[in-house]
């Protein structure tokens, strides 16, 4: 500008111009032009990447034409992402981050968020080179980054600018899609024009940061997997599909896998599976998407080495809807071969067992499962009407009948129901399920637990052990074993079953925290109670069973004070609480031990 002021804005005005026809070719509308700068929205981010290209091409070859010294050289950034709408203007990070994507790229290059990478990939020829994750300024949330490849030779291709680099992908909302050419050694970025909040990041508190040794067998993690189908209504699918794989390879005995819980605790994160390794304690992690629309179904999925980053299979399938059962069975195969796991014959027979054929009963139970880990009343009573759907579509689902049994018991244990017939409902569904599918881990832990609350103890142990015998990567059921052992005077062996499961669910939910602390006291080793049943409250401090037996665990030391300020915190949780009640529910095989909680309980100031 300084050496020739008239020349440098004929260049900038007729660039503009080009690019703002690009954009009009391409179905785009400008938005809006300051200066150097050049906004524009597209219906597709498909149009929108492609017009980039072609503005990159046609201003290469208009600078061939011009003197070194007075060439311009543009910076393409696209992205997909959220933006506010205010009359014909746009803002929010949406825009930002397609200003920092644009400064990333080299002069006469673009680069595209994985957002973008996602809806483009496969459909523009075209290569990419993946950059990694990047923290951009006055953007809360690293971005993954693509660089395209323009060469003729690198379409189709994909190329990672470090080893470790990993491109996980994952999606934000997108129906409109938005792009900025900011000119000024020009940037062009694209981003989404539909005002739904993102999905909301779920943080893992620093003190459960915990690092473990690798088991002596390969480990696994499965990461939810991201739903690619642009409703969000289909997010019970995708979970459903990641609860089906981490359910399949459980069963297996030659893998250590992470339970559902710790797993689910990533949803909605950009996360490195360097980290995820690190903080579960695996070698290996599986993570991948799902495009469900009509009778289709797209499914990508990608086995990492969580040390080096490097992939061991990677694998995209598109299929019949009525394929899914066929699809879920081979990306299982293709993760055992990866891993060289030998498989027994029985373990061959039961990961081939797929419960139903019937597509129709399996979305329902997926749907309920969703609603299910809600856990709440609305919810558990919503999953029940899901269960029984897919009952009543195949009457010969083991599994689905099992989750129907869950929600009755679920229902009569938190107290939801006045039905004194709840745990009976329970106990029929579950024996309905074994007598359909004997091999179905979920239907024994079931029954187990309701012969707990039958006082029949010895079954209840018997069926849990069925349990984890099916499925040796069981951490619920492990942590169900270790609970029944305590009620039914052994303590001691209980602790190294709940420690097992929380080793298998590095996220685990509070009860099995309560569990251990339950275990700890029951053995007479009162401080590592407390300090359990601390940790429970740290979770929850309305876990009001927590404090109950935090107070008796105070007596049991001497601490008479803190043993009372405990048992007040039951009262004002709960005031209805009295020793009958506790005498009618806690289910102690041995009455000399109830009778002994219970004097614990009295002189704690409980009545």
């Amino acid at each position: 500008m300084g050496e020739d002021e008239e020349t440098t804005i004929r260049t900038l005005t007729t660039y503009r111009e080009v690019m703002t026809e690009y954009v009009q070719k391409h179905r785009g509308r400008v938005v809006d032009s300051p200066g150097d700068n050049l906004l524009a929205e597209f219906s597709s981010v498909v149009d929108a990447v492609q017009c980039s290209v072609e503005i990159q091409e046609e201003l290469k070859s208009r600078n061939t034409q011009l003197p070194d010294d007075r060439r311009m050289e543009y910076r393409i950034g696209v992205n997909l992402g959220d933006v506010i709408v205010e009359g014909e203007r746009i803002y929010g990070d949406g825009v930002n981050i397609a200003a920092r994507l644009e400064s990333l790229a080299e002069g006469g290059g673009i680069c595209i968020s994985g957002s973008a990478y996602e809806e483009v990939e496969g459909k523009l020829a075209l290569g990419f080179e993946y950059l990694g994750v990047q923290t951009v300024k006055n953007i809360k949330k690293p971005v993954r980054v693509y660089r395209v490849l323009l060469e003729p030779e690198a379409v189709g291709s994909l190329v990672y600018k470090k080893r470790r680099d990993d491109p996980t992908h994952r999606r934000t909302a997108t129906l409109v899609v938005v792009a900025v050419l900011i000119a000024g050694a020009v940037a062009v970025a694209v981003w989404n024009h539909f005002l739904r909040p993102e999905t909301p990041t779920r943080v893992i508190p620093s003190e459960e940061m915990l690092v473990f040794e690798l088991p002596d067998k390969p480990s696994i993690a499965v990461l939810p997997f991201v739903n690619m189908s642009g409703d969000p209504e289909q997010e019970y699918f995708s979970d459903g599909l990641t609860e089906d794989l981490i359910t399949d390879l459980s069963k297996i005995s030659g893998l250590f896998v992470i339970a559902r819980n710790s797993v689910f605790a990533y949803k909605g994160e950009a996360v490195n599976p360097g980290r995820v390794g690190q903080e579960l304690g695996v070698l290996y992690v599986l993570e991948g998407s799902v495009r469900k629309a009509g009778d289709r179904v797209r499914i990508t999925a990608q086995l990492v080495d969580a040390n080096t980053g490097g992939h061991l299979w990677a694998e995209r399938y598109d299929r019949d809807l009525r394929d899914i059962f066929a699809l879920q069975d081979e990306v299982t195969q293709r993760i055992v071969a990866a891993l060289a796991v030998k498989l027994t014959q029985d373990e061959q027979e039961r990961l081939m067992h797929r419960g139903t054929d019937n597509l129709e009963a399996y979305d329902f139970s997926l749907r309920g499962l969703e609603y299910y880990f809600h856990r709440t009343e609305g919810a558990n009573s919503q999953a029940r009407q899901m269960f029984e759907k897919a009952t009543a579509l195949d009457p010969i689902y083991a599994w689905a009948y099992s989750r129907l049994g869950w929600t009755h018991l679920t229902e009569w244990s938190f107290g939801w129901s006045q039905d004194p017939q709840s745990l009976e409902h329970a106990f029929d569904l579950a024996q309905k399920g074994l007598a359909l599918d004997g091999s179905l881990p979920d239907a024994h832990c079931l029954l187990g637990n309701i012969y707990l609350w039958k006082m029949q103890h010895d079954r209840a142990i018997l069926e849990l052990e069925k349990a984890v015998a099916l499925n040796p990567n069981y951490a619920d059921g492990y942590a169900g074993l270790g609970d029944i052992l305590t009620w039914a005077g052994r303590p001691e062996e209980a602790i190294g079953w709940i420690e097992k499961a929380m080793r298998l669910n590095p996220r685990h939910p509070v009860w099995y925290l309560w569990g251990l602390g339950h275990a700890y006291f029951s053995a007479g080793q009162y401080d590592e109670g407390v300090t359990a049943f601390k940790r429970t409250l740290n979770r929850n401090p309305n876990f009001w069973p927590a404090h109950a037996y935090l107070s008796v665990s105070y007596i049991e030391l001497g601490r008479k004070e803190e043993a009372r300020a405990e048992a007040a915190e039951v009262l004002r949780m709960n005031p209805s609480y009295s020793l009958e009640t506790l005498r009618q529910r806690l289910p102690y095989k041995d009455e000399a031990v109830l009778e002994g909680v219970l004097a614990a309980f009295g002189k704690a100031g409980l009545k």
